[in-house]
C-alpha cells in the first residue's frame, strides 16, 4: 500500500515511540468501531513518504497529524477533528473550534514539548496488538 492510494483513509500520523501518543492511538481504536482511521507511526519510511507527498514539514515530531479527504489537520485542530469522527460524547469537543487556533495550539504546543518528560518514551515503536495490526500503514 502506497501513500498515494490511501487519500481516502482518514490517517493519523503520529510519534510513535511517545507514550502519550501510543495512549493516544489506543484511546483512538478503542472509540473507532467501525475503523475509519488508519494510524503511521511518524519514525517509518511510510509516513515519511506521506509527509513528503502533502509538503509537510514537522522535524521535532511536535504535532499529530491528520490527513482525512486529502486535508492536512495538525495540532489541536487534528485532535479536534479526530474527535468528531469518534464514538460517544468525543464529538462534542468540536465545540472548542469556538477557541482561537492560536490558543488550542499553545496549549497543544505545551504537551507536545513536555510529553517525553511527563509520559516517558519507548526505545522503538509500538507493536500494534494483532486484531488492529491492519490498521497500521507502513509496518
Amino acid at each position: 500500500m502506497t501513500a498515494a492510494n490511501n487519500h481516502e483513509l482518514h490517517i493519523v500520523v503520529f510519534d510513535g515511540v511517545c507514550n502519550f501518543c501510543n495512549g493516544w492511538v489506543n484511546f483512538i481504536i478503542k472509540r473507532d468501531p467501525k475503523g475509519i482511521f488508519a494510524f503511521a507511526p511518524r519514525q517509518t519510511p511510510f509516513a515519511e513518504e506521506l509527509l513528503h507527498q502533502y509538503q509537510i514539514h514537522d522535524p521535532d515530531m511536535g504535532t499529530v497529524i491528520l490527513l482525512k479527504n486529502q486535508r492536512v489537520f495538525t495540532a489541536s485542530s487534528a485532535a479536534l477533528e479526530i474527535a468528531k469522527d469518534l464514538k460517544g460524547f468525543w464529538p462534542l469537543l468540536i465545540l472548542l473550534k469556538i477557541v482561537p487556533r492560536g490558543i488550542r495550539d499553545y496549549c497543544y504546543r505545551v504537551v507536545a514539548r513536555n510529553r517525553y518528560n511527563w509520559f516517558g518514551k519507548k526505545a522503538q515503536c509500538m507493536t500494534p496488538m494483532p486484531q488492529v495490526k491492519s490498521r497500521f500503514l507502513g509496518l
